[in-house]
């Protein structure tokens, strides 16, 4: 049987404002880009009695049982939209956890992509919208990881060809929990991105906006604030924002040679922090 491997890649929140809640999930409007910092996921069909799943890389540790990859086949095999075929998944986790990379999420939105376009399934956009929404909130985003803006009501709109960035990522010795986080939102935000374009991804209209979640996670990790006013002052970025719930937070900046001179200057302090430089694509 044919050997796949497909890069799965990080998502980072250029903004997020909490507009509201559900019965369980919380309303929320984002701006969103991928960069190069990727898991590799390894795909082959087999003749086995059950999906058999497994992690490896430096950031595999502790992976639940349930984890959305788990997730997916388990609900891909009880709508019989695989006609009882079965997989071996090897993911090389190089993103870490509890980092508002979205790493879990894009990598099930990563195989369910490549089980349509392999053909392994046939399912319109509609049951697309119904299956991920089943898994996370966010993994529609990773059907195709581009630049996005997610709408306060559940729209997805994407956009070509927009402004580049490089980014330093940096994560403390600790995760952040997206629950603890969004249990802290006391105040639900206007919506601004109901009628998204394509500007808002430029660097003008970026400054204007923030990621709500800030605030409750520097109130809850006092390192993360610290982090942010040193990140500030390396290189002069364009601007330091955290990304989803955290604990990652990026500095952005037009130049690589910026970038990676940050990069340099930030190991010498926090030699036991997680640091990357990357590209958004």
């Amino acid at each position: 049987m044919k050997i796949y491997k497909v890069k799965s890649f990080a998502k980072i929140n250029l903004a997020l404002h909490v507009t509201g809640k559900l019965s369980k999930l919380h309303k929320i409007e984002s701006i969103v880009k991928f960069i190069q910092l990727h898991d590799l996921i390894t795909i082959k069909r087999a003749k086995i009695n059950k999906h058999k799943i497994s992690f490896n890389g430096r950031f595999s540790k502790n992976i639940k049982k349930d984890n959305t990859v788990d997730n997916l086949f388990k609900i891909l095999d009880h709508k019989s939209l695989l006609n009882n075929k079965k997989f071996q998944i090897n993911v090389k986790k190089n993103i870490p956890q509890k980092a508002g990379l979205g790493g879990g999420s894009m990598n099930a939105a990563t195989i369910l992509n490549f089980l349509i376009e392999k053909k392994f399934i046939k399912i319109n956009q509609k049951k697309i919208f119904q299956i991920t929404n089943l898994i996370g909130s966010d993994v529609i985003l990773g059907i195709n990881p581009v630049s996005t803006i997610l709408s306060s009501n559940g729209a997805v709109k994407r956009f070509l060809n927009t402004s580049s960035f490089y980014t330093l990522l940096v994560r403390p010795n600790f995760g952040c929990s997206t629950k603890k986080v969004y249990s802290g939102v006391k105040k639900f935000s206007k919506p601004v991105l109901n009628n998204p374009k394509k500007n808002m991804l430029n660097l003008r209209f970026l400054l204007k906006y923030d990621n709500a979640l800030e605030k409750i996670a520097f109130s809850k990790h006092q390192e993360l604030k610290k982090l942010k006013l040193f990140l500030e002052n390396l290189n002069q970025p364009l601007f330091v924002r955290m990304t989803g719930s955290g604990s990652v937070l990026v500095a952005y900046y037009q130049r690589k040679q910026d970038c990676e001179s940050a990069k340099v200057r930030f190991k010498r302090k926090f030699r036991n922090y997680w640091c990357n430089t990357s590209k958004t694509i």
